[in-house]
């Protein structure tokens, strides 16, 4: 079968730009309104993406003046989309940091098999003291620790899942027998971090487990994705670095002892297009002048780590900036802004506005053929699996990505052009169901 694109539809609010609810178009209530993710969920369906995503994070992020804050709980979104879609991919993001095993294994359990297998968790650990002070923690543990934990989190959230082999349900109405006991295996788990005593109080999903994203690109979290991840979402502005990133993820992957197939590396990108390069450049600066730069600079300032009126808009970066070493928070964003910003001399404002659409991800504005030329490139040259797809605004934007680059992709034999027998979201992803860990394969018979 010739390698075919994967594509996720990154859903957040009224698109990724920080100025999308300004424009006539846009409603500052879309955030909490069903319908409006119902009606991306089924144009992303329409598409036929493999996948949507919701991002998530135990805190609210920055000032509520800057943009729609706050967001519905994922899973519980996600659920209410599982009922309105029948073959996308439903991943949402979930905080090893500040969650239990035991509650949230049963969730995303509860998402694969009311939507069919077609669940996925984006594993974060969480960076930043805000969300640590949310849950009684004075500061934000250390970076290390966070991924020590969440690789705990992990085995036993795995654990849990195969607690319930897959016939452990016999329902023999005759003999009064409704499931096998010898089939439930209690964890037992007394680790560092957690202690879980009991099975998962639901049976085993369609998948065996969801689908497991990683997004982190720090040296811990290249190692997590490793070991664990079947897709990693990245950010990359240039092909160079994506393809470094891409090789180096693949060869770590091999080096734990799997399948390099098995893990698929989804670089995000921000498509503006238009009919023509010069409207799309010309919406792209739409929105750029949209934007309040006083949320960009107080946003640049937490993220850089520095004292508050440090930056000035016409100004380079200053000099000196703390090393990725101290930075316990997001290491991998902080490298990549920094770079981008020493690499093409950008002024603070002129840092803003590229970040003002994607926080760091891929910004592309052109024609569809150009988006679907870029998108090629980057898949045919060694650097991603597929794509992240982040619209600067919603829903137009992705209804024009569906409705204008899909085609094209089909044209060239790189997408889908219906979803077929593969129903499970693994199965999507050319990946096998997991086995469970306490069964002992049957004997080969000669």
């Amino acid at each position: 079968m010739t390698r075919q694109l994967h594509l996720n539809a990154f859903l957040m609010t009224t698109g990724h730009h920080e100025a999308s609810w300004r424009l006539p178009e846009s409603d500052p209530y879309a955030h909490v309104d069903l319908a409006h993710y119902v009606r991306l969920a089924r144009t992303a369906e329409r598409g036929t993406f493999d996948s949507l995503f919701l991002a998530d994070g135990p805190h609210l992020w920055g000032s509520v003046a800057q943009r729609p804050a706050g967001a519905l709980e994922p899973l519980t979104l996600l659920t209410a989309l599982a009922t309105a879609t029948e073959h996308i991919g439903l991943i949402a993001t979930a905080s090893t940091s500040y969650n239990s095993p035991y509650n949230l294994a049963r969730k995303f359990a509860s998402l694969d098999i009311i939507s069919g297998g077609r669940a996925g968790w984006n594993i974060v650990t969480t960076a930043g003291a805000e969300a640590a002070r949310n849950f009684g923690i004075d500061e934000e543990p250390a970076h290390a620790e966070r991924y020590a934990r969440a690789a705990e989190f992990l085995d036993v959230a795995l654990k849990l899942w195969d607690s319930w082999e897959d016939d452990a349900i016999v329902a023999d109405k005759a003999a009064g027998v409704w499931g096998d006991d010898a089939k439930i295996h209690p964890p037992r788990h007394r680790g560092t971090y957690f202690s879980v005593e009991g099975a998962l109080n639901v049976p085993r999903s369609p998948q065996g487990y969801p689908l497991l994203v990683q997004a982190g690109s720090s040296e811990d979290g290249k190692a997590f994705a490793a070991r664990y991840a079947e897709a990693v979402f990245t950010a990359q502005q240039t092909v160079e670095e994506a393809r470094a990133f891409y090789a180096d993820l693949k060869a770590r992957t091999v080096a734990a002892g799997r399948d390099p197939d098995h893990i698929k590396v989804l670089p995000g990108i921000v498509p503006v297009i238009c009919s023509t390069e010069a409207e799309a450049r010309a919406h792209e600066q739409l929105l750029e002048d949209h934007i309040v730069h006083r949320h960009g600079v107080a946003n640049l300032e937490r993220l850089l780590h520095l004292p508050a009126g440090t930056l000035e808009l016409d100004a380079l970066l200053p000099a000196e900036l703390p090393p990725e070493d101290a930075i316990e928070g997001a290491k991998s964003r902080y490298t990549l802004v920094v770079g981008l910003a020493r690499r093409e001399r950008l002024t603070v404002r002129q840092l803003i506005g590229r970040l003002g659409g994607g926080r760091g991800h891929l910004t592309f504005a052109g024609t569809p053929e150009q988006v679907a030329d870029a998108i090629e490139s980057w898949f045919t040259q060694g650097a991603a699996d597929g794509f992240n797809i982040m619209p600067p605004v919603l829903p137009s934007g992705l209804e024009t990505f569906v409705d204008h680059v899909v085609p094209i992709l089909r044209a060239r034999g790189l997408l889908r052009t219906a979803y077929g027998p593969r129903r499970t979201l693994r199965e999507r992803y050319g990946l096998p169901r997991p086995a469970n860990q306490y069964v002992t394969p049957a004997l080969a018979t000669a």
